[in-house]
């Protein structure tokens, strides 16, 4: 079975094209370090909660959209040997490297976990 990291963001709505190019060049890397799959969603039906939603779990501002995206990987194994591999690409690979291609988003405010799917239907 598959193995799933996702990600919860408040991106500042203006930063939307920025946003793009920055995911576009850092998920080329997840797919060469053996990503299945990596979505990036831009939220435009995000209802605001009573008790909590995605707004208040990554502290977003009235000018900010949030984002909910995720890597699918084939296996646990795969995403731990990828994501070990980050360090050293932060530092080598310009795509990771976060002088040359900025989070035009507050990092602080990024959620994100491991998770291991339990029901998986289609394809």
């Amino acid at each position: 079975m598959s193995y799933i990291d996702g990600f919860v963001l408040a991106v500042p709505t203006e930063n939307r094209q920025r946003f793009i190019e920055h995911a576009e060049k850092a998920d080329g890397v997840f797919m060469e370090l053996g990503a299945l799959r990596v979505v990036e969603c831009w939220g435009d039906d995000v209802p605001r909660g009573k008790v909590n939603d995605f707004y208040g779990a990554v502290q977003a501002g009235d000018d900010e959209t949030v984002v909910f995206a995720w890597i699918e990987w084939p296996d646990k194994a795969t995403r731990d040997a990828a994501m070990g591999r980050m360090e050293e690409l932060m530092q080598t690979d310009p795509r990771m490297n976060p002088e040359q291609n900025p989070m035009p988003f507050d990092g602080m405010r990024l959620i994100y976990g491991g998770f291991s799917p339990v029901v998986e239907l289609g394809g």
